[in-house]
């Protein structure tokens, strides 16, 4: 299955965020923390330019800790400053004024050395569909700002939102690019729930997830779904099926004469996955 995802709204918004670039003094790039790389859009360093950039690796209370840690190492090694974030809870929400201040401290101290009152920072949020950017916003404002969505493309156009006195954020689409030149991003981004799922096979998705998981998180797997022994080797495609047949007759997902229904099983895997019923996980590690 070949994913590929760009509608027209994209491109508008990449359009719109060059358009704005020359009034923000900084921009706050926010990755799913399950999977940094792959959540992080190629084209936004084009896009952004020289901008100084924090980068925010959000969704952490879903994410592998010990990863989440090494990807901070990973960021702080190329140069940027990155923290761990939780919009939905909270986590990490005063760390973004502090981070912010950091960066843009000598531009602060000229406008101090000059007698100005400093204004509000003017911050660009960007990043990719369904990584939480309007849940982070509405954290940060205090109340429901940014529409919000457990799905992506829920943020359809630009709007300026204060943040007390010391930020002003400017609220973007999820922006992805037009092609995935590597088709396990695409998987990945699919597993969680980044691309919409009327554009996938949600059969091979589910397939990609169960092979990662039977791989990296065995034991949760098998506990979940009462799978029994670990086998030998995942390589076997037919093996990873079995394991789909098994979690479908454990959701009771049945069709006539016991077959099982993988469509429906392959739907509620993914949906229990995305809500963190499956623990807290990471589908990649730095390099």
């Amino acid at each position: 299955m070949t994913i590929q995802w760009f509608p027209g709204h994209m491109t508008r918004a990449r359009r719109q965020i060059e358009a704005k670039l020359s009034l923000i003094d900084l921009a706050i790039e926010l990755l799913d923390a399950r999977l940094p790389l792959s959540s992080r859009n190629p084209m936004i360093g084009d896009i952004l330019k020289d901008k100084p950039r924090l980068i925010l690796l959000n969704k952490s209370d879903l994410a592998d800790p010990e990863m989440t840690k090494k990807w901070i190492d990973y960021f702080r090694e190329e140069g940027h400053t990155a923290i761990e974030t939780d919009s939905s809870g909270g986590r990490g929400m005063k760390d973004i004024s502090i981070q912010a201040k950091l960066l843009l401290q000598e531009k602060i101290d000229r406008q101090i050395a000059k007698g100005m009152n400093p204004r509000a920072i003017r911050a660009l949020i960007v990043g990719i569909p369904n990584v939480g950017k309007s849940t982070l916003i509405n954290r940060l404002a205090g109340k429901s700002i940014a529409e919000t969505g457990d799905r992506p493309g829920v943020t359809k156009g630009q709007q300026w939102i204060k943040v007390g006195k010391e930020m002003e954020l400017l609220d973007t689409p999820g922006i992805l690019w037009p092609k995935f030149e590597d088709q396990n991003v695409g998987m990945k981004l699919a597993v969680t729930g980044a691309i919409k799922e009327d554009v996938l096979n949600v059969e091979e998705v589910t397939f990609f997830a169960i092979k990662y998981f039977a791989e990296h998180y065995w034991g949760r797997l098998s506990e979940r779904f009462v799978l029994g022994e670990r086998p030998e080797t995942f390589d076997d495609a037919d093996e990873i099926v079995r394991i789909m047949e098994g979690i479908g007759r454990k959701r009771g997902c049945l069709m006539s004469g016991g077959r099982v229904d993988l469509q429906k099983a392959s739907i509620l895997f993914l949906r229990e996955l995305r809500a963190g019923k499956m623990g807290r996980f990471s589908l990649e590690e730095p390099f």
